[in-house]
């Protein structure tokens, strides 16, 4: 090193050395400034001594936003949060996080008790993660469900705080403000939001809005309600009492009424899709039990038939467990579904993919079109007709080649059990021991030699198989008579393994597969409308319920009416909103087409009694039946309900049971039965033949 690059690094360390201490100075000057002291002593305010849940769920919620699979479950379930914590961004996020932790508290033990249980396996492992899929996925739902339940009962406790409040201040806004400053419970965030509205320059426009984003109906209920009395005044019934707060009680009978029917079939189903569930995790389980206990069975359960069953089971397993949750389906509004941009949208986009479906979808006019249209609206799908026809060819493509898979893997499974079973003679009275299993094996290695070489010619006769295995090392020595039999077990073994290819009548049962994957979808939906048949009279009820409320209040028209059945419609929305929007080309005759329309018996007196007050008499007088005879019509909603999760139960069970008797009878008892009845008469007739 020279003396000049020397003095170099000397200047350059000193100016360095000066650089720092000039910054030191400057930051403890900044350190020191008073509005430094303030923000530190904000931040240590805020600074928790010891560990910190909410602190934990706040961090999960950022560390799942950024995984790429979980992003997809966080936006999902935030989407529904949002609605029930209207803009409280700390809240939403602590509960999706708390869900989504739940979830993998509940799927990682899951997941390696599955790995352990089917590690001998690896396609039933491959379909039973795809299964764990979706049921964290319906597990994620639950738990928004159940929050959304707990909404509704702090409803109801609320309700009775505004009946108080409207006591004390008799006017709506300062009843609403008085309670929502609890806040302690997500319900007053809805009361504060009903309450900036009604204070807003255009509540209608605006009430319009929050109809669209309401956690339940009697939210909207409420917040209608509470606009028309604050609009029209409050007026005393015929017995004296307050018109509005007559209206809260009806609404709080409704509500009372959802939330019962809704803990009766929480309790009719929350085992009913575990135990439609369990069976398959216990395929192996009774598998290797039953070849441990009878040894004869071992040549069906590791065979293409035993693959076969386990396949069967585990298919019929996951669309009972579909069904199921179908069936369970609390009335929650449903708002997980990204119908905007969904994926179907981005692949219709696709030019050869818009042809394709364009081509095979029914034809605007047609009966066909106008038949998948009806169903889509009977059940108020969010699909778009070019969408379903997506889903179906997507499950018809899914079906043909898991098909195709499974049927494929059968053959595998059957060459497999031909070159790894020990080979010996054990029938139904017991098992091989440890030195019978050890020479059984070495026959099969032995075998296994002339499979290799003769699977592929399939010109060989027994005759040149025989000549073949008495030329060998393996079996030459042998008499002619052991010969004859090794002959004939080895020439069975390869005619087995020659015979284990795709043959036409596979590929034909693979199409009529893919056939009903592309039915299923129809099918599913089909199923849904019958389920939403069966809350016909429940939605009638509720209808009786709101013109309860309307009838009596001033200046309220059949049109009005006609609207707020349409904004809690469900079943009956789409001959409603016709209605509505015909009405002004003539009620009467708006009216009239409505009731050719429908089929409901109920559905249609209201319908007649809406006709009676259009033109001859009030609403009040059209419906004063209603209101008489309101303790008749809550004892009819409630035994209603009753036969509604009866009816419910009794399918559920028979869908949740179906899977548990297939495996117990299907899989253990009559394969059992079969093979050693088989056993035994071979047994019989050996002893026979001697």
């Amino acid at each position: 090193m020279t003396n000049d690059m020397l003095m170099y690094i000397m200047i350059g360390s000193g100016v360095l050395f000066i650089v720092i201490l000039i910054a030191y100075f400057l930051l403890n000057k900044k350190l020191k400034s008073k509005e430094t002291k303030y923000i530190a002593q904000l931040v240590e305010g805020t600074k928790t001594s010891g560990f910190s849940m909410d602190i934990f769920y706040q961090k999960v919620y950022i560390y799942c936003s950024k995984v790429p699979f979980l992003r997809r479950y966080v936006l999902k379930i935030r989407r529904r949060l949002e609605i029930i914590n209207l803009e409280d961004e700390y809240l939403t996020r602590k509960q999706t996080a708390q869900i989504i932790f739940k979830a993998l508290t509940l799927i990682i033990p899951l997941t390696i008790v599955i790995i352990y249980l089917t590690r001998n396996n690896i396609i039933l492992m491959f379909t039973l993660f795809l299964f764990e899929l979706f049921f964290i996925e319906t597990f994620m739902e639950g738990m928004v469900d159940k929050i959304d339940n707990q909404l509704l009962k702090q409803q109801i406790d609320m309700f009775s705080e505004m009946r108080h409040a409207y006591h004390e201040y008799n006017m709506i806004e300062e009843a609403l403000y008085d309670v929502s400053q609890n806040d302690e419970v997500e319900v007053s965030r809805q009361v504060e939001k009903i309450h900036e509205i009604l204070l807003s320059d255009d509540p209608e426009t605006e009430l319009e809005k929050y109809y669209d984003i309401a956690p339940n109906s009697y939210l909207k209920e409420f917040a209608g309600i509470s606009y028309l009395t604050k609009e029209f005044g409050d007026r005393k019934d015929k017995d004296g009492a307050s018109l509005y707060l007559k209206n809260l009680n009806n609404i709080v009978q409704e509500m009372q009424l959802e939330i019962l029917k809704r803990d009766k079939l929480d309790y009719v189903f929350q085992s009913l899709s575990m135990i439609a569930a369990l069976p398959i995790l216990f395929l192996d389980v009774l598998k290797n039990w039953a070849i441990g206990q009878f040894a004869f069975t071992r040549q069906f359960y590791n065979g293409t038939a035993g693959f076969l069953a386990q396949m069967a089971i585990v298919i019929l397993t996951i669309v009972c467990y579909i069904f199921v949750r179908t069936l369970k389906d609390n009335g929650s509004v449903n708002t997980t579904r990204n119908v905007e941009n969904p994926w179907q949208k981005k692949l219709y986009e696709k030019k050869f993919v818009k042809k394709f479906i364009d081509y095979i979808m029914p034809k605007d006019g047609t009966r066909e079109y106008k038949k998948i249209v009806t169903l889509l609206k009977d059940n108020a799908s969010k699909l778009k007709i070019e969408w379903l026809y997506i889903n179906r060819v997507a499950c018809t493509i899914v079906a043909f080649f898991v098909s195709m898979f499974i049927i494929l893997e059968a053959h595998q499974y059957a060459i497999k059990y031909i070159y790894t079973e020990p080979t010996s003679d054990y029938n139904l009275l017991g098992s091989m021991n440890e030195k019978q299993e050890k020479t059984a094996m070495e026959k099969t290695k032995n075998d296994n030699v002339f499979l290799d070489k003769f699977k592929t010619d399939f010109s060989i006769t027994q005759e040149e198989l025989k000549a073949e295995i008495g030329k060998s090392k393996e079996y030459g020595d042998s008499s002619t008579a052991e010969l004859d039999s090794i002959t004939k077990r080895i020439w069975d073994k390869l005619k087995v393994v020659q015979s284990e290819y795709l043959k036409w009548f596979e590929l034909l049962i693979s199409c009529v597969i893919a056939a009903l994957g592309y039915y299923g979808p129809v099918f599913l939906l089909q199923f849904q409308r019958k389920m939403r048949q069966m809350e016909m009279e429940n939605e009638v009820m509720q209808f009786q319920t709101i013109i309860l409320m309307l009838m009596k209040i001033e200046r309220v028209n059949v049109e009005m009416i006609l609207e707020w059945l349409e904004r809690y419609a469900n079943i009956f929305k789409e001959p409603i909103s016709r209605c509505v929007n015909n009405f002004e080309s003539g009620a009467w005759e708006a009216l009239e087409e409505l009731k050719n329309e429908l089929t409901f018996v109920q559905l249609i007196t209201l319908v007649e009694g809406l006709q009676s007050a259009v033109e001859s008499i009030p609403i009040r007088e059209a419906f004063d039946e209603l209101d008489t005879e309101r303790n008749y019509y809550q004892e009819k909603r409630k035994e209603s309900n009753e036969r509604l999760i009866s009816r419910k139960s009794m399918i559920g069970k028979v869908l949740g049971f179906a899977p548990m008797v297939i495996l117990f009878v299907g899989y253990l008892i009559v394969p059992l039965c079969v093979i050693g009845l088989t056993s035994m008469t071979e047994a019989f007739n050996t002893m026979s033949s001697m």
